[in-house]
C-alpha cells in the first residue's frame, strides 16, 4: 500500500482541486484522509531534510521571482556573514556593560557601534537597538509613553495605519483608547484640519503617526503647533519608510515635533528583522522610560546576531544609503506610471503616485486584490492583497500594495519598470494565464539577482549556503 506524508497529502489536492476545477478542496481532502491514504510519520532525519529542501526551493524560488512586497527586503553579504555567526547562540540582557549574563565582550562592543551608528545615521542624541521587531518596539514605546486607558490618536488600518495601532494589536493590548485620524482618500494622506480638530478634541496623551501603506510624508509640520497646545508625547512609526528617513529622500520626523521614532529594520532600512528606537529626547525621563520598555520590559535576550546585522546594515547606509533610497523613490513613481499606462488604476495619479518605495493599485475590477494577488504569484510575481480607505473586508480588499525598494537593492532602475509593469498587467489587465507569462519574468529576474548598494556589491542575494549531500 502506498502510504503518504501530510506534505504529500497536500500537494495531491492542490493537483487534483486544479485539474478537475469542479471537485471542492474539502472533498479532496476528505478523499486523501481514507484508509486509501494512510498517514505515516516521517523519521527525524526524513523531517529535518524535508526542511532543508523546502528551504533550497524558497530561495529558488524568489531567485526566479519578482519581489514586490513593501515589507521585504535582501540583506548584504556583510550583514548576512554576521547573521550567521556564534552570535547567533549567546545571550544578553541589560545593556552593554552593565549586562546579567558573562561572556559578552565582544557584544558590549557590537551594540555601542550599532547604536553610535544609529545615531549618526539619523542624527539623533539617542537610540535603542535591542528591539527584535517593529511591534516589539512598538510594544516598548507604549510602555514608556502610555499607562492603561490612555488615549491615543493613529490612523485607521484601512487608511493604511498598522494593526499594531489598533485595539486589535499592541495598543489594544496595552489597554489603550484610540481614535482615528480623519483622512483625505483622494490623496491618500491625513487630513490636516480634521486632525487638528480631532487632536485638540480628544486631547490624547499621544499623538501616532506612521503607516504601512505610506504613500507620501505626514503633515507633521502643519500639525506641529497643535501638539504644543495639546501637550501630548508625539511618537512615529518609520518602520516603511527608516530608509528612505536615513537616505534624506522622504522626511525628517525628530526635526518636525516627533519626539520617538520607532521602527523595523528591514524594509527600505534593507538590514535584518530587528527593531530600532531613535529620539532627540525632548522630554525629561524619556530615555529611562524607552530603556525600561525595552528591557526588562519586552526583551530578554535580544537576538545578537541581528544587532551585529544591523550594524552592518547601517555602516552600508552612511555610505549607499542616499543614492539607494533615491533610486527607490524613482523607481517606485516610474512603475506607477507605467501601471497607469497600461490601464491600472493606481492611486494618486495626480500627485505622482508617490513619495516612497510604495504604490497603491485599486484592482477591484479585475475581481480585487486577493484574486489578482493570487494570479500573480502563480506567475512568481510576489505582492500583496491591501485594504483601501473604501474597503470594508479586510479578507476581499479591492487593492494591491506594491513596493520597489527590493528590485532596486538588485540593481533595478527605472527603465526595468516598463518591463515589471508590463508584466503585471499581462495577467492582471489582459487575464493572460500566469503560466504563459511566467517564462518572461524568470527570463527578466535572471539579470537581477545580485545585491547592490552595499560592501561586497555584486554578490548572489538568494544562494543557499549549504553542506553537500543529504542527511
Amino acid at each position: 500500500m502506498r502510504v503518504v506524508s501530510d506534505c504529500e497529502r497536500e500537494l495531491c489536492a492542490q493537483v487534483l482541486s486544479r485539474t478537475f476545477c469542479n471537485i471542492p478542496r474539502s472533498f479532496v481532502h476528505m478523499f486523501l484522509i481514507s484508509d486509501s491514504f494512510p498517514r505515516v510519520v516521517p523519521s527525524p532525519k526524513e523531517s529535518a531534510q524535508s526542511v532543508r529542501d523546502l528551504t533550497r526551493k524558497h530561495n529558488a524560488w524568489f531567485k526566479d521571482s519578482i519581489p514586490l512586497i513593501a515589507s521585504e527586503n535582501v540583506m548584504s553579504p556583510a550583514a548576512r556573514e554576521v547573521m550567521n555567526s556564534d552570535l547567533h547562540n549567546r545571550y544578553a540582557e541589560g545593556l552593554p556593560f552593565k549586562r546579567y549574563y558573562q561572556g559578552n565582550i565582544f557584544v558590549d562592543q557590537i551594540e555601542t557601534l550599532c547604536e553610535e551608528l544609529a545615531r549618526d545615521v539619523f542624527s539623533c542624541k539617542f537610540a535603542d537597538v535591542r528591539s527584535t521587531s517593529g511591534t516589539v518596539c512598538n510594544l516598548a514605546v507604549l510602555s514608556a509613553l502610555t499607562k492603561t486607558r490612555d488615549k491615543m490618536t493613529t490612523v485607521a488600518t484601512s487608511d493604511g495605519g498598522h494593526i499594531s495601532h489598533a485595539k486589535i494589536g499592541a495598543a489594544g493590548l496595552r489597554g489603550i483608547k484610540t481614535y482615528n485620524y480623519p483622512f483625505d482618500e483622494k490623496n491618500m494622506n491625513i487630513d490636516v484640519e480634521g486632525a487638528k480638530r480631532l487632536l485638540r478634541e480628544v486631547k490624547p496623551k499621544v499623538a501616532l503617526f506612521g503607516q504601512s501603506v505610506y504613500l507620501f510624508p505626514t503633515p507633521l509640520d502643519e500639525l506641529r503647533e497643535v501638539f504644543s497646545e495639546v501637550g501630548c508625547a508625539t511618537w512615529y512609526d518609520g518602520a516603511h519608510v527608516l530608509g528612505l528617513i536615513a537616505g534624506k529622500r522622504f522626511q525628517d520626523p525628530l526635526r518636525q515635533g516627533i519626539d520617538v521614532v520607532s521602527g523595523s529594520t528591514h524594509k527600505t532600512l534593507p538590514g535584518p528583522q530587528h527593531g530600532m528606537i531613535i529620539s532627540d529626547l525632548p522630554r525629561e525621563g524619556l530615555e529611562t522610560a524607552l530603556r525600561r520598555g525595552v528591557f526588562p520590559g519586552v526583551t530578554s535576550n535580544h537576538h545578537l546576531h541581528s544587532v551585529a546585522a544591523l550594524a552592518v546594515t547601517l555602516a552600508e547606509t552612511k555610505e549607499y544609503g542616499a543614492a539607494y533610497a533615491d533610486q527607490t523613490v524613482r523607481n517606485a513613481k516610474a512603475l506607477g506610471q507605467s501601471l497607469f499606462e497600461r490601464g491600472m488604476d493606481v492611486l494618486c495619479e495626480h500627485l505622482g503616485f508617490t513619495e516612497s518605495h510604495t504604490i497603491v493599485v485599486d484592482v477591484e475590477r479585475y475581481h480585487g486584490g486577493a484574486k489578482v494577488a493570487k494570479s500573480l504569484e502563480a506567475a512568481n510575481i510576489i505582492l500583496n492583497k491591501n485594504l483601501l480607505p473604501w474597503d470594508s473586508d479586510p479578507v476581499k480588499p479591492s487593492g494591491i500594495r506594491i513596493g520597489s525598494q527590493e528590485l532596486t537593492r538588485l540593481g533595478m532602475k527605472e527603465n526595468h519598470m516598463t518591463e515589471v509593469a508590463e508584466l503585471i498587467a499581462r495577467v492582471a489587465v489582459k487575464g493572460e494565464p500566469a503560466e504563459h507569462v511566467l517564462p518572461d519574468v524568470v527570463k527578466l529576474k535572471r539579470d537581477f539577482t545580485k545585491v547592490h548598494y552595499c560592501f561586497f556589491e555584486g554578490e548572489e542575494a538568494y544562494d543557499y549556503p549549504t553542506y553537500d549531500g543529504s542527511l
